[in-house]
């Protein structure tokens, strides 16, 4: 999967009724007026906005993780890269997003589709992990 920087967050202030009861298929009655709260997509996606970029995803080596082609990835620097995490890192010189796991001990970069392999480092070559994808927006209709 390959990815296109978008550039970094500028802050929105946006806010869009957040209804309290689920949806279970189709949209809520007009009738149901039961609007629990404001909620913009800066305050369900974003914790540290200074170290949040967006990336959109190219490809299909994620879509068992719910990534899709085309999908913007918010993806935050802050946060302490772990072994089960989405990450975007530079591989190679090219930006790539994959599951972060470790086998001996070792870094190893797997993608969410059993067509593409593992993506391994050779000794004395790094990883370097630019962030830890937090959501994946795609949008379904125009």
């Amino acid at each position: 999967m390959s990815l296109t920087l978008l550039g970094p967050l500028r802050a929105s202030v946006q806010q869009v009724p957040l209804f309290s009861n689920p949806v279970a298929a189709g949209f809520p009655s007009p009738a149901e007026d039961h609007i629990e709260a404001t909620l913009s997509l800066d305050e369900l996606c974003i914790r540290h906005p200074a170290a949040t970029y967006l990336l959109r995803a190219s490809g299909d080596s994620m879509q068992g993780a719910g990534i899709f082609d085309g999908d913007v990835l918010v993806v935050d620097r802050s946060i302490e890269p772990r072994a089960g995490m989405i990450v975007v890192a530079t591989v190679r010189g090219d930006f790539t997003c994959k599951r972060l796991e470790a086998d001996a001990g070792q870094p190893v970069l797997r993608a969410e589709n059993p067509s593409y392999p593992d993506i391994r480092f050779a000794p004395g070559e790094e990883l370097e992990v630019f962030g830890v994808v937090v959501a994946a927006v795609r949008r379904l209709a125009c």
